[in-house]
């Protein structure tokens, strides 16, 4: 009896499982399927989460490179404290002796007029007088420049279309040297003028030549009215 009862029963608790094993299968799947669905969840989220964490790198970086470049423009547009005290330097520094085209001195500070300063006085003197000599040491050296040159560049080219070119500059240089001759002739009485005090006042009708013309032309013995009237009747002569 105890047999049977044993047999009776297994075969009730294989019948069972046997019930229960489909239910369970079905569960499995739907667990399975439940898992599959929320992984693609997870891994967008994880996606968002990564991009965030990117664009927030990306903005701290940016705002970073904008905050040193403002920095930058800022130390840029900043003026220099030092420039004025360069330029006041530059402005003490004596000018170099230049010529121009024509042989005229054209370097120099203006003279810079008082009011109600007297004409001709010490202060003046000696501006005209620093012109005057400059103005003669520096033809004095295109002279010695031009004797140089011709003594160095002086060639016997085989070519007579060579020759007649080295002819013709030597030509024009020596031209030039002889008007600069006068003009140092010229300077030298304005020199001898400044020792007598009788510099800046006209030849023709003895008023004041101006401070402005004879920075113009320091060489000048006459005021604009009788020079004008003298050029008249040159051209009338002519």
């Amino acid at each position: 009896m105890a047999a049977k009862k044993k047999s009776a029963t297994a075969t009730s608790d294989v019948a069972t499982a046997t019930r229960n094993a489909p239910a369970k299968a079905t569960a499995k799947k739907k667990a399975a399927a439940t898992a599959k669905k929320k992984a693609p969840a997870k891994k967008a989220a994880a996606k968002k989460k990564a991009t965030a964490k990117k664009v927030k790198e990306t903005t701290e970086d940016t705002a970073v490179v904008a905050e040193a470049s403002a920095s930058t423009a800022v130390k840029k547009a900043a003026p220099k404290k030092k420039a004025p005290a360069k330029k006041a330097a530059a402005k003490k520094k004596p000018a170099a002796s230049k010529l121009g085209s024509d042989g005229q001195f054209k370097t120099f500070e203006p003279y810079q007029l008082a009011k109600g300063e007297e004409y001709m006085n010490d202060e003046q003197v000696e501006h005209f007088r620093h012109i005057l000599q400059n103005w003669k040491v520096s033809l004095m050296e295109e002279v010695d420049r031009t004797v140089g040159h011709m003594k160095s560049d002086a060639t016997n080219f085989p070519d007579p279309n060579d020759r007649a070119t080295q002819e013709e500059e030597f030509s024009l240089e020596l031209r030039t040297r002889d008007r600069e001759r006068k003009l140092i002739k010229k300077i030298d009485e304005s020199i001898t003028k400044l020792d007598e005090d009788e510099y800046g006042y006209c030849d023709g009708c003895g008023v004041e030549i101006g401070i402005r013309r004879l920075e113009a032309r320091p060489t000048a013995n006459m005021c604009i009215e009788c020079k004008t009237l003298e050029e008249i009747r040159e051209k009338q002569i002519a």
